[in-house]
């Protein structure tokens, strides 16, 4: 490889670092870089921090697809601010409080309620994780916090086949021989359905909403967010654990098939604590916690 005269440097100095931890050059670079910032050996080379939401309640109502509008949508679980209806906008939802793990997350998440022999069930591990994935180095470092009060949707609730939202995946708990699937799935008793579910992380710069609450938002592509949509923002993974298993002829979701699964974002992060973890967590590349602390 012709290395350039700054591509040296970094060799040299990524190899005195190496050196002095006594790990490989190769464990120093796959585990210990993150552009000029070091990660100390033993740590793990993620961009993360998260947020662990329970299930706060159940209403037929969506306020960004449907705001003002009770009962005008099939029926939503609701995790994090406890106060999220139909007429929940920004104002509203920053004085209430919430579920989050941390509690300084008052944000609103939702999705399309799980059914199993048409008995709503609830999942009892709400994990969203904030990631910085999918994308260059540099992109990352680059990243900015998400803007409050940005609405983003995921999914696509009007899928009429797995091919129609390929984002949204189904797997089973401590299961590794049942494959993943856009719909739904059948889980060996003692382990637990799983939903995932990935957001957009490239924002448009600009718009908090769109029409379809979707095109201020898009996906990277070959590890850069679109001229589109220039600013890298965290990508929202949404990671759900339903107490089921067995045939999953007998399960669905309020808004049909396993693979209509969508999820829904209102961020009501505080913005000095988004700045904080991005600073911290995403742009250097450290996996964080609840706190927002490696």
């Amino acid at each position: 490889m012709d290395l350039s005269a700054t591509g040296r440097y970094v060799r040299v100095l990524a190899t005195a670092r190496a050196t002095a931890w006594g790990v490989s050059l190769w464990e120093f670079q796959v585990f210990g870089t993150a552009g000029t910032q070091a990660v100390p050996p033993g740590a793990v080379r993620v961009a993360e921090f998260l947020a662990d939401c329970p299930y706060s309640h159940r209403l037929p109502d969506d306020p960004i697809v449907l705001p003002g509008l009770p009962g005008g949508s099939h029926m939503h679980s609701f995790f994090g601010n406890n106060a999220t209806d139909a007429f929940s906008d920004l104002g509203r939802l920053e004085t209430s409080g919430g579920t989050c793990n941390p509690v300084t997350d008052i944000s609103s998440y939702w999705v399309p309620t799980l059914y199993a022999d048409n008995v709503p069930v609830e999942p009892t591990g709400t994990t969203f994780y904030y990631l910085g994935e999918g994308v260059r180095d540099d992109v990352i470092a680059n990243t900015q916090p998400l803007p409050r009060g940005l609405r983003i949707v995921a999914g696509n609730a009007k899928a009429t086949g797995p091919d129609d939202n390929t984002i949204s995946r189904w797997s089973c708990l401590h299961a590794g021989e049942v494959n993943p699937s856009h719909n739904f799935v059948n889980c060996p008793a003692g382990t637990m359905l799983e939903s995932y579910l990935d957001f957009p992380q490239c924002w448009n710069g600009k718009d908090l909403d769109s029409a379809d609450h979707k095109s201020h938002m898009a996906y990277p592509v070959g590890g850069a967010c679109p001229a589109t949509h220039p600013v890298p923002v965290p990508k929202l993974r949404q990671v759900l654990r339903y107490p089921v298993t067995g045939d999953p002829s007998r399960l669905r979701l309020a808004s049909g098939p396993g693979y209509t699964m969508h999820g829904d974002f209102f961020n009501v992060w505080p913005a000095a604590e988004m700045e904080r973890r991005v600073r911290d967590c995403i742009n250097p590349i450290v996996k964080c916690g609840a706190d927002g602390r490696p």
